[in-house]
């Protein structure tokens, strides 16, 4: 009879300096300096797209602040307490695709949703609770396309 070994708990670790990416604007404090793993992420967001959402409601968010994917440049204001988040849809103009609906549903709504920043690959930290507060659909200079964008206000607990 052979015997099955459990596997060891994934070990977490404090991030540290080095572990940030730089980036033009500064970042949003996150909840923890804890780095969490993409099996940790998932197990609130099970997608790999920045948008989860569930009969559409929106439920988690993804984000990287535009420094692993250029083509959705989130970012925030000074006193990092907002981020203006981009819509769901890589390339062309942006449509009124289920996510963007989610976030837009949202605003009503008034629910604030874990958003997670991904630093590296399989390197995650919990950002926070955040709501959407208000919804613009624009045309982006530097993107050359429309996009939807939507602003997040950070929630104190």
């Amino acid at each position: 009879m052979s015997k099955r070994r459990r596997a060891a708990p994934p070990q977490r670790r404090r991030a540290g300096p080095a572990d940030l990416a730089p980036s033009a604007a500064p970042l949003p404090a996150p909840l923890s300096d804890e780095i969490l793993t993409w099996a940790e992420v998932s197990r609130t967001h099970p997608i790999r797209n920045g948008v989860y959402q569930r009969g559409g409601r929106l439920v988690s968010l993804l984000t990287d602040f535009g420094r692993i994917n250029p083509c959705y440049p989130d970012s925030t204001d000074e006193d990092r307490e907002t981020i203006l988040y981009t819509g769901e849809g890589r390339r062309g103009d942006q449509h009124l695709s289920p996510g963007n609906r989610a976030l837009l549903a949202a605003i009503e709504a008034g629910h604030a949703v874990p958003l997670f920043n991904k630093l590296a690959v399989g390197r995650w930290q919990h950002m926070g609770f955040w709501r959407v507060a208000a919804a613009e659909h624009r045309f982006d200079e530097k993107e050359a396309r429309m996009l939807w964008r939507f602003t997040l206000r950070r929630v104190h607990r």
